[in-house]
Protein backbone atom coordinates (compact mmCIF):
# COMPACT_ATOMS: atom_id res chain seq x y z
CA UNK A 1 0.00 0.00 0.00
CA UNK A 2 1.71 3.16 -1.25
CA UNK A 3 -0.86 5.91 -0.78
CA UNK A 4 0.73 9.08 0.54
CA UNK A 5 -1.08 10.23 3.67
CA UNK A 6 1.31 13.03 4.46
CA UNK A 7 -0.31 16.36 5.33
CA UNK A 8 0.52 17.86 1.94
CA UNK A 9 -0.68 14.78 0.07
CA UNK A 10 -3.88 14.67 2.08
CA UNK A 11 -4.78 18.30 1.49
CA UNK A 12 -4.07 18.12 -2.22
CA UNK A 13 -6.03 14.91 -2.73
CA UNK A 14 -8.92 16.00 -0.50
CA UNK A 15 -9.28 19.19 -2.53
CA UNK A 16 -9.46 17.15 -5.72
CA UNK A 17 -11.96 14.71 -4.24
CA UNK A 18 -14.19 17.51 -3.01
CA UNK A 19 -14.70 19.04 -6.45
CA UNK A 20 -18.38 19.24 -7.46
CA UNK A 21 -19.64 15.99 -8.93
CA UNK A 22 -20.77 15.25 -12.44
CA UNK A 23 -24.53 15.58 -12.69
CA UNK A 24 -26.11 12.15 -13.12
CA UNK A 25 -28.85 11.40 -15.60
CA UNK A 26 -31.70 12.28 -13.26
CA UNK A 27 -35.09 10.66 -13.37
CA UNK A 28 -38.00 12.12 -15.27
CA UNK A 29 -39.00 14.11 -12.20
CA UNK A 30 -35.53 15.69 -11.92
CA UNK A 31 -34.73 13.88 -8.67
CA UNK A 32 -31.63 11.89 -7.80
CA UNK A 33 -32.56 8.21 -7.83
CA UNK A 34 -31.13 6.40 -4.82
CA UNK A 35 -30.69 2.72 -4.05
CA UNK A 36 -30.51 1.87 -0.33
CA UNK A 37 -28.29 -1.03 0.75
CA UNK A 38 -28.79 -2.02 4.39
CA UNK A 39 -32.04 -1.07 6.13
CA UNK A 40 -31.44 -2.11 9.74
CA UNK A 41 -31.55 0.27 12.70
CA UNK A 42 -28.94 2.71 11.39
CA UNK A 43 -30.03 2.42 7.77
CA UNK A 44 -33.66 3.05 8.70
CA UNK A 45 -32.69 6.10 10.78
CA UNK A 46 -30.54 7.45 7.96
CA UNK A 47 -33.40 7.03 5.51
CA UNK A 48 -35.58 9.19 7.73
CA UNK A 49 -32.81 11.79 7.93
CA UNK A 50 -32.40 11.85 4.15
CA UNK A 51 -36.09 12.60 3.71
CA UNK A 52 -36.01 15.18 6.50
CA UNK A 53 -33.64 17.56 4.69
CA UNK A 54 -33.58 16.39 1.07
CA UNK A 55 -37.01 14.97 0.18
CA UNK A 56 -37.59 17.37 -2.76
CA UNK A 57 -34.25 16.37 -4.30
CA UNK A 58 -34.37 12.58 -4.13
CA UNK A 59 -36.37 9.47 -4.90
CA UNK A 60 -35.46 6.14 -3.33
CA UNK A 61 -36.08 3.78 -6.22
CA UNK A 62 -34.66 0.58 -4.72
CA UNK A 63 -33.97 -0.96 -1.30
CA UNK A 64 -31.84 -3.97 -0.41
CA UNK A 65 -31.45 -6.05 2.74
CA UNK A 66 -30.73 -9.67 3.61
CA UNK A 67 -33.43 -9.77 6.32
CA UNK A 68 -36.88 -9.89 4.78
CA UNK A 69 -38.67 -8.11 7.62
CA UNK A 70 -36.37 -5.07 7.40
CA UNK A 71 -36.61 -5.09 3.63
CA UNK A 72 -40.41 -4.95 3.84
CA UNK A 73 -40.24 -2.21 6.49
CA UNK A 74 -37.96 -0.09 4.29
CA UNK A 75 -40.28 -0.49 1.32
CA UNK A 76 -43.21 0.68 3.44
CA UNK A 77 -41.19 3.65 4.73
CA UNK A 78 -40.39 4.80 1.21
CA UNK A 79 -44.04 4.45 0.27
CA UNK A 80 -45.02 6.58 3.29
CA UNK A 81 -42.39 9.31 2.98
CA UNK A 82 -41.48 9.27 -0.70
CA UNK A 83 -44.92 8.42 -2.10
CA UNK A 84 -43.44 5.86 -4.49
CA UNK A 85 -42.88 2.10 -4.40
CA UNK A 86 -39.22 1.05 -4.62
CA UNK A 87 -37.95 -2.20 -6.07
CA UNK A 88 -36.68 -4.66 -3.47
CA UNK A 89 -33.50 -6.71 -3.67
CA UNK A 90 -31.73 -9.32 -1.55
CA UNK A 91 -28.52 -9.04 -3.61
CA UNK A 92 -26.85 -5.63 -3.72
CA UNK A 93 -25.27 -6.47 -7.09
CA UNK A 94 -28.70 -6.66 -8.66
CA UNK A 95 -29.55 -3.26 -7.19
CA UNK A 96 -26.34 -1.80 -8.65
CA UNK A 97 -27.33 -3.14 -12.07
CA UNK A 98 -30.65 -1.30 -11.90
CA UNK A 99 -30.58 1.55 -14.48
CA UNK A 100 -33.01 3.53 -12.33
CA UNK A 101 -30.39 3.97 -9.60
CA UNK A 102 -27.97 6.92 -9.84
CA UNK A 103 -26.46 6.75 -6.35
CA UNK A 104 -26.40 4.32 -3.42
CA UNK A 105 -26.31 4.45 0.35
CA UNK A 106 -24.30 1.67 2.03
CA UNK A 107 -25.46 1.22 5.63
CA UNK A 108 -24.38 -2.34 6.34
CA UNK A 109 -21.99 -4.09 8.75
CA UNK A 110 -18.53 -2.67 8.21
CA UNK A 111 -16.98 -5.82 6.72
CA UNK A 112 -19.30 -5.26 3.73
CA UNK A 113 -18.42 -1.60 3.18
CA UNK A 114 -15.48 -2.35 0.92
CA UNK A 115 -17.02 -4.86 -1.51
CA UNK A 116 -20.27 -2.93 -1.78
CA UNK A 117 -18.75 0.53 -2.21
CA UNK A 118 -16.13 -0.73 -4.65
CA UNK A 119 -18.87 -2.39 -6.67
CA UNK A 120 -20.85 0.86 -6.63
CA UNK A 121 -17.85 2.76 -8.01
CA UNK A 122 -17.37 0.14 -10.71
CA UNK A 123 -21.06 0.46 -11.56
CA UNK A 124 -20.57 4.23 -11.88
CA UNK A 125 -22.87 5.08 -8.98
CA UNK A 126 -22.26 7.90 -6.52
CA UNK A 127 -22.11 6.54 -2.98
CA UNK A 128 -22.63 7.39 0.66
CA UNK A 129 -21.00 4.83 2.96
CA UNK A 130 -21.34 4.71 6.71
CA UNK A 131 -18.14 4.91 8.71
CA UNK A 132 -15.65 3.37 8.85
CA UNK A 133 -14.81 3.62 5.17
CA UNK A 134 -13.62 0.00 5.24
CA UNK A 135 -12.83 -2.89 7.57
CA UNK A 136 -9.05 -2.60 7.14
CA UNK A 137 -6.48 0.05 6.26
CA UNK A 138 -5.70 -1.72 3.00
CA UNK A 139 -9.33 -1.85 1.90
CA UNK A 140 -9.72 1.84 2.68
CA UNK A 141 -6.66 2.74 0.60
CA UNK A 142 -8.06 0.82 -2.36
CA UNK A 143 -11.37 2.69 -2.08
CA UNK A 144 -9.57 6.05 -1.95
CA UNK A 145 -7.70 5.22 -5.14
CA UNK A 146 -10.80 4.00 -6.96
CA UNK A 147 -12.98 6.87 -5.78
CA UNK A 148 -10.54 9.59 -6.75
CA UNK A 149 -10.03 8.05 -10.19
CA UNK A 150 -13.75 7.69 -10.84
CA UNK A 151 -14.95 11.30 -10.83
CA UNK A 152 -17.91 10.15 -8.75
CA UNK A 153 -18.99 11.67 -5.44
CA UNK A 154 -18.38 9.55 -2.36
CA UNK A 155 -19.37 10.72 1.11
CA UNK A 156 -18.33 8.90 4.30
CA UNK A 157 -20.85 8.99 7.15
CA UNK A 158 -18.80 10.86 9.73
CA UNK A 159 -21.66 13.30 10.20
CA UNK A 160 -19.99 15.31 12.97
CA UNK A 161 -18.43 17.33 10.16
CA UNK A 162 -21.92 18.62 9.37
CA UNK A 163 -22.70 19.43 13.02
CA UNK A 164 -22.83 23.22 13.35
CA UNK A 165 -21.19 23.13 16.76
CA UNK A 166 -18.06 21.59 15.27
CA UNK A 167 -18.17 24.03 12.38
CA UNK A 168 -18.17 26.83 14.96
CA UNK A 169 -15.34 25.15 16.88
CA UNK A 170 -13.30 25.01 13.68
CA UNK A 171 -13.92 28.73 13.05
CA UNK A 172 -12.89 29.57 16.61
CA UNK A 173 -9.68 27.56 16.39
CA UNK A 174 -8.71 29.03 13.01
CA UNK A 175 -9.38 32.51 14.39
CA UNK A 176 -6.87 31.82 17.15
CA UNK A 177 -9.25 31.77 20.11
CA UNK A 178 -7.43 28.93 21.87
CA UNK A 179 -3.91 29.62 20.60
CA UNK A 180 -1.43 26.81 20.04
CA UNK A 181 -2.78 23.34 20.63
CA UNK A 182 -0.89 20.15 21.30
CA UNK A 183 -3.45 18.03 23.17
CA UNK A 184 -7.05 16.81 22.83
CA UNK A 185 -9.00 14.63 25.25
CA UNK A 186 -11.85 12.62 23.76
CA UNK A 187 -14.18 10.19 25.48
CA UNK A 188 -17.39 8.22 25.06
CA UNK A 189 -19.08 6.59 28.05
CA UNK A 190 -22.24 4.48 28.10
CA UNK A 191 -24.24 2.37 30.53
CA UNK A 192 -27.09 -0.12 30.23
CA UNK A 193 -29.96 -1.66 32.18
CA UNK A 194 -31.24 -5.19 31.57
CA UNK A 195 -34.68 -3.82 30.69
CA UNK A 196 -33.33 -1.30 28.13
CA UNK A 197 -34.00 -1.81 24.39
CA UNK A 198 -30.24 -2.41 24.17
CA UNK A 199 -29.50 -4.25 27.45
CA UNK A 200 -25.71 -4.54 26.96
CA UNK A 201 -23.11 -3.30 24.46
CA UNK A 202 -24.50 -3.80 20.95
CA UNK A 203 -26.84 -6.52 22.24
CA UNK A 204 -29.66 -5.28 20.03
CA UNK A 205 -32.91 -7.15 20.58
CA UNK A 206 -33.15 -10.00 18.08
CA UNK A 207 -36.49 -10.02 16.22
CA UNK A 208 -38.72 -12.88 17.29
CA UNK A 209 -39.30 -13.99 13.69
CA UNK A 210 -35.59 -14.17 12.77
CA UNK A 211 -34.68 -17.49 11.19
CA UNK A 212 -32.44 -18.95 8.48
CA UNK A 213 -35.49 -18.85 6.20
CA UNK A 214 -35.91 -15.05 6.26
CA UNK A 215 -32.26 -14.00 6.66
CA UNK A 216 -29.73 -14.57 3.89
CA UNK A 217 -26.81 -15.68 6.06
CA UNK A 218 -24.37 -16.30 3.19
CA UNK A 219 -24.90 -12.83 1.74
CA UNK A 220 -24.46 -11.34 5.21
CA UNK A 221 -21.12 -13.13 5.64
CA UNK A 222 -19.82 -11.96 2.28
CA UNK A 223 -15.99 -12.01 2.51
CA UNK A 224 -16.01 -12.95 6.23
CA UNK A 225 -15.09 -16.48 7.38
CA UNK A 226 -17.83 -19.03 6.77
CA UNK A 227 -19.77 -20.10 9.87
CA UNK A 228 -23.08 -21.82 10.63
CA UNK A 229 -26.14 -19.60 11.02
CA UNK A 230 -25.86 -17.51 14.18
CA UNK A 231 -28.58 -14.99 14.98
CA UNK A 232 -26.36 -13.19 17.51
CA UNK A 233 -23.67 -12.59 14.93
CA UNK A 234 -26.24 -11.50 12.37
CA UNK A 235 -28.14 -8.98 14.49
CA UNK A 236 -25.40 -8.06 17.00
CA UNK A 237 -22.49 -8.06 14.58
CA UNK A 238 -20.59 -5.17 16.21
CA UNK A 239 -19.48 -7.54 18.97
CA UNK A 240 -17.36 -9.73 16.67
CA UNK A 241 -14.02 -9.03 14.99
CA UNK A 242 -15.07 -10.67 11.71
CA UNK A 243 -17.54 -7.86 11.03
CA UNK A 244 -16.51 -4.91 13.23
CA UNK A 245 -13.74 -3.09 15.07
CA UNK A 246 -16.16 -2.31 17.90
CA UNK A 247 -15.32 0.82 19.85
CA UNK A 248 -12.35 1.58 17.61
CA UNK A 249 -14.28 1.90 14.37
CA UNK A 250 -17.80 2.64 15.59
CA UNK A 251 -17.13 5.36 18.16
CA UNK A 252 -13.47 6.39 18.24
CA UNK A 253 -13.43 7.09 14.49
CA UNK A 254 -16.02 9.85 14.93
CA UNK A 255 -13.80 11.58 17.48
CA UNK A 256 -10.45 11.30 15.76
CA UNK A 257 -12.17 12.47 12.59
CA UNK A 258 -13.63 15.58 14.18
CA UNK A 259 -10.30 16.39 15.83
CA UNK A 260 -8.72 16.13 12.39
CA UNK A 261 -11.42 18.35 10.94
CA UNK A 262 -11.45 21.07 13.60
CA UNK A 263 -7.67 21.31 13.94
CA UNK A 264 -6.49 20.39 10.46
CA UNK A 265 -4.60 17.35 11.71
CA UNK A 266 -4.09 14.28 9.54
CA UNK A 267 -2.99 10.88 10.82
CA UNK A 268 -1.04 9.80 13.91
CA UNK A 269 2.32 8.11 13.69
CA UNK A 270 1.90 5.94 16.78
CA UNK A 271 -0.84 4.40 18.94
CA UNK A 272 -0.87 2.42 22.14
CA UNK A 273 -4.22 0.90 23.13
CA UNK A 274 -5.42 -1.31 25.94
CA UNK A 275 -8.72 -2.58 27.25
CA UNK A 276 -10.93 -5.63 27.31
CA UNK A 277 -14.32 -7.09 28.15
CA UNK A 278 -14.82 -5.87 31.70
CA UNK A 279 -18.61 -5.57 31.86
CA UNK A 280 -21.72 -7.59 30.92
CA UNK A 281 -20.23 -11.06 31.23
CA UNK A 282 -19.15 -13.82 31.46
CA UNK A 283 -20.66 -15.97 30.15
CA UNK A 284 -20.47 -13.99 26.96
CA UNK A 285 -19.28 -14.69 23.43
CA UNK A 286 -18.39 -11.07 22.67
CA UNK A 287 -14.94 -10.49 21.16
CA UNK A 288 -14.61 -6.70 20.98
CA UNK A 289 -13.91 -4.74 24.19
CA UNK A 290 -16.37 -2.71 26.22
CA UNK A 291 -13.48 -0.76 27.74
CA UNK A 292 -10.78 0.91 25.65
CA UNK A 293 -8.10 3.55 26.11
CA UNK A 294 -5.86 4.73 23.29
CA UNK A 295 -3.01 7.23 23.20
CA UNK A 296 -2.03 8.78 19.88
CA UNK A 297 1.11 10.61 18.87
CA UNK A 298 1.00 12.85 15.80
CA UNK A 299 4.00 14.05 13.79
CA UNK A 300 3.60 17.77 14.61
CA UNK A 301 3.88 17.61 18.42
CA UNK A 302 0.24 16.73 18.92
CA UNK A 303 -1.26 14.20 21.32
CA UNK A 304 -4.76 12.71 21.48
CA UNK A 305 -5.97 10.85 24.57
CA UNK A 306 -9.02 8.63 24.02
CA UNK A 307 -11.14 6.79 26.60
CA UNK A 308 -14.28 4.65 26.32
CA UNK A 309 -16.10 2.63 28.98
CA UNK A 310 -19.51 0.93 28.90
CA UNK A 311 -20.15 0.74 32.63
CA UNK A 312 -20.76 4.41 33.57
CA UNK A 313 -22.28 7.24 31.55
CA UNK A 314 -21.71 10.15 33.96
CA UNK A 315 -19.52 12.08 31.52
CA UNK A 316 -21.26 11.04 28.29
CA UNK A 317 -19.54 11.87 25.04
CA UNK A 318 -17.19 14.69 24.17
CA UNK A 319 -14.01 16.28 22.94
CA UNK A 320 -11.91 18.84 24.81
CA UNK A 321 -9.57 20.93 22.66
CA UNK A 322 -6.87 22.12 25.06
CA UNK A 323 -5.16 25.21 23.66
CA UNK A 324 -2.48 27.29 25.36
CA UNK A 325 -4.80 30.32 25.48
CA UNK A 326 -8.22 28.67 25.77
CA UNK A 327 -10.34 25.53 25.79
CA UNK A 328 -13.16 24.44 23.48
CA UNK A 329 -15.35 21.63 24.79
CA UNK A 330 -18.07 19.94 22.73
CA UNK A 331 -20.25 17.57 24.75
CA UNK A 332 -22.76 15.00 23.52
CA UNK A 333 -22.90 16.67 20.09
CA UNK A 334 -25.25 19.17 21.74
CA UNK A 335 -23.31 21.79 23.69
CA UNK A 336 -20.20 23.86 23.00
CA UNK A 337 -18.32 25.76 25.71
CA UNK A 338 -15.33 28.04 25.32
CA UNK A 339 -13.24 29.30 28.24
CA UNK A 340 -10.18 31.53 27.94
CA UNK A 341 -7.20 30.51 30.05
CA UNK A 342 -6.86 32.32 33.40
CA UNK A 343 -3.09 31.88 33.93
CA UNK A 344 -3.62 32.03 37.69
CA UNK A 345 -5.29 35.43 37.39
CA UNK A 346 -2.51 36.90 35.22
CA UNK A 347 -3.86 36.28 31.73
CA UNK A 348 -2.49 38.59 28.98
CA UNK A 349 -4.97 41.29 28.03
CA UNK A 350 -5.94 39.84 24.62
CA UNK A 351 -6.70 36.46 26.23
CA UNK A 352 -8.53 37.98 29.19
CA UNK A 353 -10.74 39.99 26.83
CA UNK A 354 -12.16 36.93 25.14
CA UNK A 355 -15.66 36.18 26.44
CA UNK A 356 -16.86 32.75 27.37
CA UNK A 357 -19.08 31.08 24.78
CA UNK A 358 -21.94 28.64 25.48
CA UNK A 359 -23.94 27.23 22.56
CA UNK A 360 -26.59 24.53 22.15
CA UNK A 361 -27.06 23.06 18.71
CA UNK A 362 -30.86 22.88 18.97
CA UNK A 363 -31.41 26.24 20.68
CA UNK A 364 -28.78 28.26 18.82
CA UNK A 365 -28.66 26.49 15.45
CA UNK A 366 -32.04 24.71 15.22
CA UNK A 367 -30.22 21.52 14.27
CA UNK A 368 -31.49 18.20 15.60
CA UNK A 369 -29.33 15.61 13.87
CA UNK A 370 -26.35 16.47 11.68
CA UNK A 371 -26.96 13.31 9.65
CA UNK A 372 -29.70 15.11 7.73
CA UNK A 373 -27.33 17.92 6.74
CA UNK A 374 -24.58 15.41 5.92
CA UNK A 375 -26.87 13.70 3.43
CA UNK A 376 -27.93 17.03 1.98
CA UNK A 377 -24.28 18.00 1.45
CA UNK A 378 -23.78 14.74 -0.47
CA UNK A 379 -26.83 15.38 -2.65
CA UNK A 380 -25.75 18.95 -3.37
CA UNK A 381 -22.24 17.76 -4.29
CA UNK A 382 -23.66 15.27 -6.76
CA UNK A 383 -25.75 18.05 -8.26
CA UNK A 384 -22.63 20.21 -8.60
CA UNK A 385 -23.81 22.74 -6.01
CA UNK A 386 -21.33 22.05 -3.19
CA UNK A 387 -18.15 20.24 -2.23
CA UNK A 388 -18.54 16.98 -0.37
CA UNK A 389 -17.36 17.44 3.20
CA UNK A 390 -16.04 13.88 3.82
CA UNK A 391 -14.60 12.42 0.60
CA UNK A 392 -13.00 8.98 0.57
CA UNK A 393 -9.54 10.21 1.55
CA UNK A 394 -10.88 12.12 4.55
CA UNK A 395 -12.82 9.01 5.52
CA UNK A 396 -9.63 6.97 5.33
CA UNK A 397 -7.74 9.48 7.46
CA UNK A 398 -10.57 9.21 10.00
CA UNK A 399 -10.51 5.41 9.98
CA UNK A 400 -6.76 4.84 10.26
CA UNK A 401 -6.59 5.76 13.99
CA UNK A 402 -9.39 3.29 14.69
CA UNK A 403 -7.63 0.51 12.83
CA UNK A 404 -4.37 1.33 14.64
CA UNK A 405 -6.13 1.05 18.00
CA UNK A 406 -7.54 -2.36 17.03
CA UNK A 407 -4.13 -3.58 15.91
CA UNK A 408 -2.43 -2.32 19.08
CA UNK A 409 -5.09 -3.84 21.34
CA UNK A 410 -5.08 -7.23 19.68
CA UNK A 411 -1.28 -7.45 19.46
CA UNK A 412 -0.67 -5.98 22.91
CA UNK A 413 2.00 -3.73 21.43
CA UNK A 414 2.54 -0.13 20.39
CA UNK A 415 1.81 0.26 16.68
CA UNK A 416 3.71 2.68 14.46
CA UNK A 417 2.27 4.12 11.25
CA UNK A 418 4.39 5.33 8.34
CA UNK A 419 2.23 7.69 6.27
CA UNK A 420 4.57 7.78 3.27
CA UNK A 421 4.64 4.00 2.77
CA UNK A 422 1.25 3.17 4.26
CA UNK A 423 2.81 0.47 6.42
CA UNK A 424 2.46 -0.46 10.09
CA UNK A 425 4.98 -2.04 12.41
CA UNK A 426 4.95 -2.92 16.09
CA UNK A 427 7.33 -2.03 18.88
Amino acid sequence: MNDDFSRRGFLKSATMAMAPGVLPALGANGKLRIGWIGTGARGYHCMNQLYLASAPLVEITAVCDTYQTWLNRAKERVQALGKNTPKTYLDYRELLADPNVDAVVVSTPEHLHFPMTMAAIQAKKHSYVEKPLAHTIEEGAALVKASEASGLVLQVGTQNRSNKLYLRAKEMYERGDIGQIHCVRAFWYRNFLPADPVPAPWRYVIPADASPQNTDWDRFLGPAPKRPWDKHRYFQWRNYWDYSGGISTDLLVHQTDISNYVLGKTVPVACMASGGIYMWGPPDDREVPDTLSAIYEYPDRFHLNYSCFFGNDQFGYGEEFLGYEGTIMVYNRQDLHFYPQKFGGHAPAPVKARPEVHLNYLKDFNQQDATADHFKNWIQAIRGEAKVITPARAGQVAAIPGHLATLSLRQGKKVLWAPASGKVRFS
